[in-house]
């Protein structure tokens, strides 16, 4: 059975696809590629079919990640979808979890901080409105709470 994880911001143009592609990696990385599925959304219908922010995407190329993307929004009905549904900050979280339709479903909903023990803050910073420094700063952030996790999701898949 396939392990499912989606990330979830305000677009999907900016820091849930980055997160998606950064944990594609480290999946890889951990010979865990085949086992678990990868993909995000935004709580937003904004940019549906679009491209990743080229911001994104350069910032995801200079660090040597892969950057194809196609913008959609997240819908109520894909909480039977996925095992764990990582939202990029607390405004995410908030509208992810008033949309699910049971408790089990809610505790599905988690904060990419929250496998960064080193965070200084649980919200991934939103880079939309500021520049290359601000993607990088995301990016960073980003791979911080990767290896947690991973963690995780390993736990998961021997429970």
């Amino acid at each position: 059975m396939v392990f499912r994880v989606t990330f979830v911001c305000t677009g999907n143009i900016c820091r849930s696809p980055m997160a998606e592609h950064i944990l594609r990696r480290h999946l890889e990385d951990a010979a865990l590629d085949v086992e678990v599925e990868v993909d995000s959304s935004g709580t937003q219908g904004w940019h549906i079919g679009k491209p990743a922010d080229h911001r994104t995407i350069a910032a995801l190329r200079r660090a040597g990640y892969t950057s194809a993307h196609s913008a959609r929004q997240f819908r109520a009905l894909w909480f039977g979808r996925y095992d764990l549904i990582i939202a990029l900050d607390g405004g995410h979280l908030r509208d992810l979890r008033s949309m699910a339709p049971s408790e089990a479903d809610r505790e599905k909903v988690r904060l990419l901080r929250e496998f960064d023990p080193g965070a200084d803050s649980p919200d991934v910073a939103d880079p939309y409105y500021g520049g290359r420094a601000d993607f990088e700063k995301v990016r960073v952030q980003i791979e911080a709470a990767a290896p947690g996790l991973i963690a995780e999701i390993k736990t998961r898949l021997t429970s």
